[in-house]
């Protein structure tokens, strides 16, 4: 199978890890041997709940012996995408309260950036350099690392970038600005926090001269910071949410979240203004549901915020240089590329899933999932200082 999948299926890197899996439960993926990997990674923040959790598998299977898909996005009334839809407004402040659909996070900003335009009549975005929106031209443009563009150019144009965190910035956002997209905490930057109320103030530059804020939670919603979602810790009501990962239960989703007033703009001139085949898939939406109803449960969260502060604790090291983040979103700094990339392959070969981040090379990615024991907490990282500690 090894050579069949470097045959046939397109490659996104020169040099994948490609072990070869057999199945995954819990905190464990098992490759086609046996061997037992315990995941720090959670599918890139994505399996909340972590492999094949029995309450979203039985909503799957409960889901499939009733309808798979049946209409377009927002023609029939399906009972999983509704209650999908309205518990997420009852986590929300308004006036999120309206949700559309999708198949990913990268979908989800596509459908963001349009409503902005069609809210404000603008088409100038503003965004923060070395964020990550997703993979898709439209999503490209408001990414701010020219390494991972230059190679697609011409993107959609009107796009301007400023510094995270850089007050002075701010007022480069205009009356000619639709809206500006943010990462609540920087992903494949580094996984960095906003500082000094650095949130607020982007929105309340934003009221000045009527922008909007989108923020970008596909990876700090759902539990990962230890709140439902991450804004809640800053302060901040964005006007347009964005979200997926982590609401899947492994399962692929987005979610662009407004007023419904707002919303309603995509229903006409033009009709049909937003459109998807399968987003919002009943199946889908299904396992969203079940994960949801998990991961607002006050005890996981407050699990979360505990696994934080044992996992600082835990990783002293004079070969960290720092760690960063909030909750099971962490990222550990050390000296350089090269020593970080040692650490995670020395790692996986002692059967234990790390990861790499997009723009920064001197971090490993520690993204468990929020229900991981603490016992296997406490064994990843007695790996991992293991490892550093003979690699150093």
């Amino acid at each position: 199978m090894k050579a069949d999948f470097f045959k046939y299926q397109a490659q996104t890197s020169c040099n994948p890890l490609a072990i070869s899996i057999s199945k995954a439960k819990g905190s464990y993926i098992y490759d086609d041997k046996g061997k037992a990997y315990l995941d720090f990674v959670a599918g890139v923040s994505a399996n909340s709940l972590g492999h094949n959790p029995p309450k979203v598998k039985k909503a799957i299977v409960k889901q499939l012996n009733l309808y798979t898909h049946v209409m377009v996005y927002g023609e029939f009334i399906q009972k999983p995408q509704v209650a999908l839809s309205k518990l997420l407004a009852q986590h929300l402040p308004a006036p999120l309260q309206t949700t559309y659909l999708t198949n990913s996070g990268t979908e989800a900003t596509e459908g963001g950036l349009k409503l902005a335009k069609r809210i404000t009549g603008r088409s100038e975005f503003i965004a923060a350099k070395m964020g990550y929106h997703g993979n898709t031209q439209g999503a490209m443009s408001v990414c701010g690392n020219e390494a991972q563009n230059r190679a697609f150019r011409p993107l959609i144009p009107g796009s301007k970038f400023i510094r995270f965190n850089a007050e002075a910035d701010l007022n480069k956002i205009t009356t000619k600005t639709a809206a500006v997209i943010l990462e609540t905490i920087q992903g494949g930057a580094g996984f960095i926090v906003p500082q000094d109320n650095y949130l607020k103030k982007v929105k309340t530059r934003c009221q000045e001269v009527g922008t909007l804020l989108i923020l970008d939670e596909i990876q700090t919603g759902f539990g990962r910071t230890g709140s439902v979602f991450g804004f809640e810790n800053y302060n901040v009501i964005p006007d347009i949410l964005l979200v997926g990962k982590g609401l899947g239960g492994g399962m692929p989703i987005g979610a662009f979240i407004a007023s419904q007033e707002h919303m309603r703009l995509l229903t006409h001139n033009p009709k049909l203004g937003h459109i998807t085949t399968f987003g919002g898939h009943p199946v889908i939406a299904a396992a969203a549901h079940a994960t949801l109803k998990e991961i607002v449960k006050p005890k996981l969260l407050a699990s979360v915020k505990e696994k934080e502060r044992l996992i600082k604790n835990l990783l002293v090291h004079p070969e960290i240089k720092e760690i960063r983040g909030a909750g099971l979103m962490l990222a550990l700094i050390v000296k350089d590329a090269d020593f970080a990339s040692r650490v995670i392959l020395e790692c996986l070969k002692r059967g234990l899933i790390l990861f790499w981040l997009l723009f920064e090379g001197k971090a490993i990615r520690i993204t468990p999932p929020l229900n991981i024991s603490k016992t296997d907490l406490k064994k990843g990282c007695n790996i991992l200082l293991e490892v550093i500690e003979e690699l150093a």
